[in-house]
């Protein structure tokens, strides 16, 4: 298959809250046909150093990153870290604090569901992974509310339980946006929001960009084209690289979760841009 110049910079493995292992996600970037791939798990980078090897053995550029959990105006918002340190000791504790709070909101949504009368246990979701380096997370929960039979499906269990607005949706206090911002510049990585789409306040991502954002999250499967032309807009306006993703969380039953690796796709010269970012940052 002809190589593309172009990187998926958004997936997650079994390190956090993906099905797949991240040399899985290597070869199947690979199948793709792209040039390079980046995995991006949930406040950890547990799953970095296989899908790196994989890269050599099958040729394919595996870049290092982190999605960091932080909260404003009382919902998530994702920051995406590239070219992290990701053999740091010191980042891999930063990280297992952050997991922490992962952690209360598990017991906080769990709490409420049952308040729902729903008979879900926080040992029973955890029971899916036995590894503390590999987070759980809403999808986890999601999962368990299916086995229950309380929801059919993944999404529908987002749509009614565990997404903003849901009825068990909630958020512990965690690191502001801002601070997420800063703890990947001073570990050395480069720091793009994820999906701004999904956030609903325009004036937040455009805060978060003047306060220092060195890229913004353009080509996303929940962004339509009217939202991917206005992030491009504004990438443009202020300068920033501008990326793209596929979210892909491996497979929920037959379907990729949340699109297929590859769907959305970046340009390698904005690899080449975060790349030369993040090595300015290590240097000082």
């Amino acid at each position: 298959m002809k190589v593309s110049q172009r990187a998926d910079l958004h997936t997650h493995t079994l390190a956090s809250d993906g099905t797949n292992a991240p040399a899985e996600n290597v070869r199947l970037a690979k199948k793709q046909g792209l040039a390079a791939v980046a995995i991006t798990d949930h406040d950890t980078a547990a799953g970095i150093a296989e899908a790196v090897e994989a890269g050599k053995e099958e040729g394919i550029e595996v870049i290092p990153g982190v999605e960091i959990s932080s909260v404003a105006g009382g919902q998530d918002i994702h920051v995406l870290g590239y070219f992290i340190p990701y053999e740091s000791a010191e980042l891999h504790e930063r990280l297992a604090r952050l997991r922490d709070a992962r952690h209360e909101r598990n017991k906080m949504i769990v709490e409420r569901l049952r308040a729902l009368g729903i008979d879900i246990t926080l040992e029973a979701i955890y029971a899916q992974k036995q590894d503390s380096e590999k987070n759980i997370g809403r999808p986890h929960i999601a999962e368990e509310l299916v086995r229950l039979g309380v929801v059919e499906s993944i999404a529908e269990a987002f749509d009614n339980y565990l997404g903003k607005g849901g009825a068990a949706y909630t958020t512990p206090k965690r690191m502001t946006p801002e601070e997420a911002i800063k703890f990947i510049r001073e570990a050395g990585g480069a720091a793009v929001l994820a999906h701004p789409g999904l956030y609903g306040d325009d004036e937040l991502v455009e805060s978060l960009i003047v306060y220092g954002l060195d890229g913004i999250e353009v080509w996303h499967p929940d962004h339509d084209e009217a939202a991917q032309e206005r992030y491009r807009k504004l990438g443009e306006e202020y300068g920033l690289i501008l990326t793209g993703g596929s979210d892909f969380h491996g497979w929920r039953g037959e379907e990729p979760y949340h699109a297929m690796l590859g769907s959305k796709t970046a340009e390698m010269t904005a690899v080449e841009k975060l790349r030369k970012i993040a090595s300015l940052r290590k240097v000082r």
